[in-house]
């Protein structure tokens, strides 16, 4: 007896893997499956480049937006580039790191508040939304305090040996 004369009813899950097996990239006629939303690989691959997009244009408006995420990145960049002249070692550059992107990222969480106050109070004034503006701007000052403080420990040192080097 041949396997084709056997009629096999498969049902449950088993029905639906063995659907989901036929269901394949058929690369001579380039064709995906009818509905995507079957493949669940193309899909999260779909999700994960559209949560992409859409995480990158958040960043786009941010930078557009906001003078102070510009001066962040630009002090952000300067702190860097004195890494490289200083020639930073590891953990230096780790603690560094973490502080200029912790900035950024509060910067950006802080632009988030200030937007959604502005989008309930309709631009109005409220109470309620000047103190979560006003605590989310403390926590980046809070935030760019403790950068300046990593930073004085980092470099403070190194241009303190430079200016010794120079005039004593």
């Amino acid at each position: 007896m041949d396997l084709k004369d056997k009629q096999v009813t498969k049902k449950g899950p088993a029905k639906k893997a063995e659907q989901d097996a036929l269901k394949v990239f058929d690369p001579a006629t380039k064709n995906l499956p009818a509905n995507d939303s079957d493949e669940p690989n193309i899909k999260k691959n779909r999700q994960f480049i559209s949560s992409l997009e859409f995480a990158l244009q958040g960043i786009r408006t941010v930078y557009k937006e906001e003078a102070n995420m510009r001066k962040h990145t630009l002090l952000g960049t300067l702190a860097i580039l004195a890494g490289i002249i200083f020639r930073l070692n590891a953990s230096e550059w780790r603690w560094l790191l973490l502080v200029i992107f912790l900035v950024i990222i509060v910067e950006i969480i802080n632009t988030a508040f200030e937007n959604v106050v502005d989008m309930v109070t309709d631009f109005h004034f409220h109470p309620i939304g000047k103190r979560i503006k006003d605590m989310a701007a403390g926590a980046v000052l809070i935030t760019a305090s403790f950068a300046v403080i990593v930073g004085a420990f980092i470099f403070l040192p190194k241009i303190w040996q430079l200016l010794q080097a120079w005039f004593f």
